[in-house]
């Protein structure tokens, strides 16, 4: 990997930027790389967490922003967990997904990752809770991956695990004032 640095790069306020959405200084992390070496998805990740840390303090924004590494994290908080210096890693990818969405920097590889988040957040804003069998079915319509596991829907159906109807929260104005809140 071969990266240019410049001092416009250094100085461009992007670490900044991400400590203050991720509520956490990345300039604590020393690299000791324990986050990368728990981290169970890193081996489908183009740069590891601490690789994405140590971009962000040198201020790459585009590289980062436009890296595929924040969508394949699974925000376990493994990394979070290890980090010697307290660095919620996982909490800068999440802010490095929402400023990648609200620049249009999304890695055209995340698609199908975002079009499911999208979805999932879509079902729990209407009905406070998951519903299944939606949340497929606007999937496909927006991945266009119709048959990718038709066989297994009926099986599913037959043991109960999907509904066809939606199960809603008893207080879903509650949680919607929650979204609202939050600009999501």
């Amino acid at each position: 990997m071969n990266l240019v640095v410049t001092h416009q790069d250094m100085t461009s306020g992007f670490q900044a930027e991400v400590e203050k959405y991720a509520g956490t200084r990345i300039s604590d992390c020393y690299q000791c790389g324990k986050c990368s070496a728990g981290c169970p998805v890193c081996p489908d990740m183009y740069y590891t967490p601490s690789q994405i840390i140590r971009l962000i303090q040198l201020g790459l924004k585009e590289e980062v922003l436009s890296s595929r590494t924040m969508w394949v994290c699974a925000s376990c908080q493994t990394c979070t967990t290890r980090c010697p210096k307290e660095v919620d890693i996982a909490g800068v990818m999440d802010a490095c997904r929402q400023m990648a969405i609200r620049e249009g920097k999304v890695n055209p590889e995340a698609h199908d990752i975002l079009a499911f988040h999208e979805t999932f957040l879509k079902m729990i804003r209407k009905y406070g809770r998951l519903y299944e069998v939606r949340l497929v079915g606007e999937y496909k319509m927006k991945t266009f991956h119709f048959m990718q596991d038709a066989t297994v829907a009926p099986f599913m159906l037959l043991r109960g695990k999907l509904h066809l109807l939606p199960e809603k929260i008893k207080n879903v104005k509650a949680l919607r004032r929650i979204f609202e809140k939050c600009g999501a």
